[in-house]
């Protein structure tokens, strides 16, 4: 059995950059209302922004092994993300692996467990997005595997997609998808400029949205 897989494919960084410049909301309009991870993995703090190459690895709950041995591997760009059981009650990365990984130029970290150390890791600018915040320790005990799908807040990632993080939360992008959910995405914001536009010229929302004749089938009255 092999439990760290070093070879993978990456996403190109043309795809990476391409996709760095929209929100998480638009990039999962963009490409069908899929990817976004569960809400309740969240940024420590709401400035935090990353998109990258996912990491994956698979730890047992309450055993941080495993994320230890991924930082040692991931490369820089990467995004490491962690399959711990969705087990709140865990802090299993502190601002010393925090700083591990700014040294090795890792771009992120997304995780469904805990992480405390929380005022350091802001102050030092590395992105992390968690389940929780806790500080309760870990162990050392149980090998994982790294760089096989996983299942993080309900969607899978396999190395390579690409994650990208925002304030609103977290979202997948299948590698082989990327260029052209990045073509999408710029053509809903710009659609969406439009739409701005068109308020501030003192156009309805109804007007805007062609909503008129959807409420008239649905038989929405006014007292007008």
């Amino acid at each position: 059995m092999v439990h760290v897989t070093t070879k993978i494919e990456r996403a190109r960084p043309e795809d990476v950059e391409a996709l760095s410049r929209f929100s998480v909301a638009t990039i999962h309009e963009a490409q069908g209302r899929i990817g976004a991870v569960s809400s309740k993995i969240r940024p420590l703090d709401r400035s935090m922004s990353f998109c990258g190459s996912a990491f994956t690895v698979k730890c047992a709950p309450r055993d941080n092994i495993m994320l230890q041995v991924a930082i040692s591997y991931a490369m820089p760009g990467d995004v490491i993300v962690v399959s711990a059981g969705e087990y709140a009650e865990a802090g299993f990365f502190g601002d010393v692996l925090a700083n591990a990984c700014v040294a090795k130029g890792i771009t992120a970290l997304v995780i469904d467990s805990g992480v405390r150390d929380t005022r350091e890791i802001i102050e030092l600018g590395f992105p992390v997005f968690s389940l929780s915040v806790c500080v309760a320790g870990t162990v050392k005990e149980s090998l994982g595997r790294i760089n096989e799908p996983i299942v993080l807040g309900g969607q899978l990632v396999r190395p390579g997609d690409i994650i990208r993080g925002d304030a609103d939360g977290v979202v997948i992008v299948r590698r082989e998808d990327a260029a052209e959910v990045a073509r999408k995405s710029k053509e809903r914001e710009d659609a969406e400029a439009g739409y701005i536009a068109a308020y501030k010229a003192g156009k309805s929302v109804i007007e805007v949205s062609n909503l008129a004749g959807i409420l008239a089938a649905k038989g929405l009255t006014t007292d007008e």
